[in-house]
């Protein structure tokens, strides 16, 4: 009797009338669109490990402009509401640079939330590459620029959560937002061309 339930046991469920309901192999995560760099087990850990920036944004955000600025000084000078502040510590101080560094981290938070839905993370990367277009001195490689700042900053904030696979998803999602923010920069020229 005990060989015969565990044969039951392995093939699936009964129902109130003693017939077999099978029961197949766990449910595989539904596939990830073809156009994310990422598997469907990177985009989770990606989302999962995002809650902890989310929970330091502000903080994150400064953290990477100070960053930012340590490397590329220049930079600084396109940003008119703090522009004047030199020091390390001034920028840390300035209400200016939180307020524009909650606002980056803001637009990371609904790039990277947006994974779930590529239609909607590709308009909305787009036309926010797009709108530096309207930036004077602005030019497009500096994109680039925040991308080492943003490793180093999301590093710091997650601590030993920031392991080598996580790094690795970091990297693959950075990249594809500042790609897809150059795609929205460049096709806004296209559209701005005269024909």
């Amino acid at each position: 009797m005990g060989c015969e339930l565990g044969k039951l046991a392995g093939r699936g469920h009964a129902d109130n009338n003693g017939k077999l309901d099978e029961v197949g192999p766990p449910a595989q995560p539904p596939p990830v669109d073809s156009r994310l760099p990422l598997t469907a087990k990177q985009k989770y850990s990606m989302l999962a490990s995002w809650k902890g920036i989310s929970r330091a944004m502000e903080s994150t955000g400064v953290c990477m402009f100070l960053k930012l600025f340590e490397e590329h000084a220049e930079l600084i000078s396109l940003f008119e509401k703090f522009k004047e502040l030199k020091t390390k510590e001034e920028q840390a101080n300035s209400l200016e640079l939180q307020e524009h560094a909650t606002t980056v981290m803001n637009t990371l938070d609904e790039g990277i939330k947006g994974l779930d839905n590529l239609d909607a993370f590709f308009e909305y990367l787009h036309q926010v590459g797009a709108t530096h277009r309207r930036i004077p001195g602005f030019k497009v490689e500096y994109f680039w620029k925040i991308e080492k700042p943003f490793l180093e900053a999301v590093e710091l904030t997650l601590g030993d959560r920031y392991t080598q696979n996580v790094e690795s998803i970091y990297k693959i999602t950075i990249k594809f937002i500042i790609e897809t923010l150059i795609k929205g920069y460049d096709n806004a020229n296209n559209a701005n061309a005269p024909t």
